[in-house]
């Protein structure tokens, strides 16, 4: 019985010696690469778009995808415009990277981002089309709407 005490003894003594070195460290906080020039102007102060932007987003999506109500002032594309911007290097941060303005955050809180599996994660403005610029692009998209309407007739 006393070898039991001691032993339980011992753990607890330990355990409070080491807890001012393990107890102590904090844990990083995330990098965040501050927004520049249209960046800094945000929909909603700082403190509550860390809050509660998520909840926006859904809102945006769920107003989107299943009334079709577009706004602008949550869209994520927004947000990605003026969150992104190309670093000191001329490059823009992919969600792969440490740079991107959202990748940050979101890793420290363990929190996985899956907007990007949809949604382009850098500015339209900055996404290389092979040259095409978006009125071709949507020329295109008619036009091969219009042959799959005209086939389907047949």
């Amino acid at each position: 019985m006393t070898n039991r005490f001691l032993r339980i003894t011992f753990l607890l003594v330990g355990l409070g010696l080491l807890y001012p070195v393990l107890g102590s460290a904090d844990t990083p906080k995330p990098v965040i690469h501050e927004p520049e020039g249209e960046g800094v102007k945000c929909v909603h102060p700082e403190e509550e778009m860390k809050r509660n932007h998520m909840n926006y987003i859904l809102h945006q999506r769920d107003d989107t995808m299943y009334d079709g109500i577009r706004t602008e002032k949550h869209s994520l594309a927004n947000c990605i415009d003026c969150h992104v911007q190309p670093g000191k290097d001329g490059k823009i941060a992919s969600i792969e990277t440490e740079e991107h303005f959202c990748k940050g955050c979101h890793e420290y809180a363990a929190v996985t981002i899956d907007c990007f599996e949809c949604h382009a994660d850098r500015p339209q403005k900055f996404i290389n089309r092979g040259g095409k610029n978006n009125a071709s692009l949507q020329q295109d998209l008619q036009t091969m709407l219009s042959a799959g309407t005209a086939s389907g007739d047949q």
